[in-house]
């Protein structure tokens, strides 16, 4: 029998007391999922703070760095892969520009449309962010095995995909 407690198991107890007719215990996954998405959003703050870096401005810069060389992509690539809207991008991309961090250009094949390349700076930038993030990441999975972590992996991909697109 598992030992460990949290707030979750007493909201699934408050609510087998109050409601013991309907099954909650789903809410023993959803709820820990919801409340590790906030632990890892206040930890990824914690963690890029020192680099200057707001959590937003590190998922920009990494979405390029992991084009590869030249580190590009199009302005709505790049929404998709953030899953930003178009106003939020742009403004986005006018502060880490103006952080000498991106730089933007006419398209060479389309000149109506612009594309967004790491500076130098932004690709180490990156780098470092990277390291920083990963070892945040290595710190929160620690009461896990490596067994155990890729169990989790596999269980919550198959959550996800069977949500439906994100």
């Amino acid at each position: 029998m598992d030992t460990l407690t949290d707030t979750v198991d007493q909201l699934m107890d408050d609510w087998i007391r109050e409601r013991p007719d309907l099954d909650a215990s789903g809410l023993g996954i959803t709820g820990r999922i919801s409340l590790l998405g906030k632990v890892l959003a206040r930890e990824d703050k914690r963690a890029l703070a020192p680099l200057g870096l707001a959590p937003w401005a590190c998922d920009v810069l990494l979405a390029l760095r992991r084009q590869g060389p030249p580190y590009r992509l199009t302005p709505t690539d790049l929404r998709t892969v953030t899953l930003l809207t178009s106003g939020a991008m742009t403004t986005r991309l006018d502060r880490l520009e103006e952080a000498g961090l991106v730089q933007r250009s006419l398209d060479s094949d389309d000149r109506r449309s612009f594309q967004v390349d790491l500076t130098e700076e932004g690709r180490h930038q990156a780098d470092r962010a990277l390291e920083v993030r990963l070892g945040m990441v290595e710190r929160l999975l620690t009461p896990l095995s490596p067994d155990e972590s890729q169990t989790a992996a596999g269980l919550l991909r198959k959550l996800l995909v069977g949500a439906g697109p994100e």
